[in-house]
């Protein structure tokens, strides 16, 4: 995916400021966005082949819109996710992919 296309869907497109210190932390911040996002695809969807080389937006759409509810039983927060949701078993098998990587040192 060209780094460009993917800098503006992360929110380059639309530069808050016009001072250059604001716009700097912006593109900072979008730059950030555009590499959790591709370390995201390569490390926990690097088998699911309609995922793995998916647009921001299409990312956005399937994984981050979650449809869950957060509910707390027994001390304990559990996210309960729709069994009818399309994108179920890669959003789980990609969050237990990320979650066994190994701290960083």
């Amino acid at each position: 995916m060209p780094g460009v296309r993917c800098d503006k869907a992360m929110g380059l497109r639309n530069l808050p400021s016009k001072t250059w210190n604001v716009n700097l932390g912006w593109v900072l911040a979008a730059d950030l966005a555009a590499d959790l996002d591709a370390w995201t695809r390569l490390l926990g969807l690097h088998d699911d082949p309609e995922l793995a080389r998916a647009e921001p937006q299409t990312l956005r759409y399937c994984l981050r819109h979650l449809p869950g509810k957060l509910v707390t039983h027994a001390r304990r927060r559990i996210l309960k996710i729709s069994n009818t949701w399309p994108w179920k078993t890669a959003f789980l098998t990609c969050w237990q992919r990320l979650c066994a990587l190994p701290t960083p040192t």
